[in-house]
């Protein structure tokens, strides 16, 4: 079996022992959270889509870590001007383990 939810404003595709990077979440490592947002259920008889979310059904997913991704730059330059900027980025992350998907 295998759900589509939402979190962070992105969709994911998700199963049972999946682990997967989403925007940052407010919880604490290696406690549970649930993800009540979904929107489709792939099941053995087929897939259950939800007007717009499924009813009833939740998926239950553990926290494994709080980081950071890597560093981006940002640089932008108008040529013959003396203009640059140079800046860093370091998009915070929240890494889960997929523990249950309820019907």
């Amino acid at each position: 079996m295998y759900a589509v939810v939402v979190t962070g404003g992105k969709q994911y595709r998700v199963q049972e022992g999946d682990v997967i990077y989403v925007e940052k979440l407010e919880a604490d490592v290696e406690t549970s959270i649930e993800l009540g947002d979904v929107l489709a259920l792939g099941k053995e008889d087929g897939l259950v889509v939800g007007t717009p979310v499924v009813e009833g059904a939740k998926v239950i997913a553990k926290v494994l870590e709080q980081g950071k991704a890597k560093k981006v730059i940002v640089f932008k330059y108008k040529r013959k001007k003396d203009y640059r900027r140079k800046q860093g980025h370091r998009q915070p992350f929240t890494k889960l383990q997929i523990e249950k998907i309820e019907a």
